[in-house]
């Protein structure tokens, strides 16, 4: 049997081998986030006469294309809205600014915003432009067909001034209350759908 002051040696260089053995230290400043260490195993081997990764016999692939992107810019009133893709430009513009509570004439502010608008068309030497007007679902169908004309007649009217090029056509068009863009459920929606786009073809020639 070992003296007891062995026996005390012995228990606690025990002691301190466990719990050197249990206790571990974090690094202060690790190289690497914790589990994006680099490891010696070597990576995922490909098979490369997986059919998975083939064309079926005589499949081909599709001619690259770059995909639309649609930039959308608003004021922020919310008054005027303008769409740019790869290949066309749209201005919308709310009923609000353009004309009076259910009328089709332009006011002098309204003519200006047209105008601007026009400029851009011949930035753009676009030749081919779309006039759509557009009401909410309040009052009847049939009035709001008429109204949208005749507002989409109306922007016509200044954009064909303003431009005076007898090679430019014109697709002039009242959907009414078809095609709303907010809903017509709430009066804040209901403005955004009483409006007049203004469509055309970017950089033509």
């Amino acid at each position: 049997m070992a003296p007891p002051r062995l026996a005390l040696a012995l228990a606690a260089l025990v002691a301190m081998s466990f719990y050197n053995a249990t206790v571990a230290s974090a690094d202060d400043d690790p190289s690497v986030p914790p589990g994006t260490e680099a490891t010696a195993s070597a990576p995922v081997e490909l098979d490369p006469n997986d059919p998975d990764l083939k064309l079926p016999d005589g499949a081909t692939l599709a001619e690259p294309k770059v995909l639309d992107i649609k930039q959308v810019v608003e004021d922020q009133s919310g008054d005027e809205r303008r769409e740019d893709t790869n290949s066309d430009v749209k201005f919308a513009l709310q009923a609000e600014v353009l004309f009076g509570k259910d009328s089709a004439k332009l006011g002098a502010q309204a003519k200006a915003r047209i105008s601007t608008i026009a400029e851009e068309i011949k930035t753009q030497n676009a030749t081919k432009i779309r006039v759509f007007g557009f009401t909410d679902n309040l009052g009847s169908s049939a009035h709001g067909d008429v109204l949208s004309r005749r507002r989409a007649n109306a922007v016509h009217g200044v954009l064909e001034q303003e431009l005076n090029a007898s090679d430019i056509v014109y697709e002039v068009r009242g959907y009414g209350e078809q095609y709303p863009i907010a809903d017509n459920s709430t009066e804040a929606g209901r403005k955004k759908n009483r409006r007049v786009e203004i469509s055309f073809p970017r950089g033509e020639s």
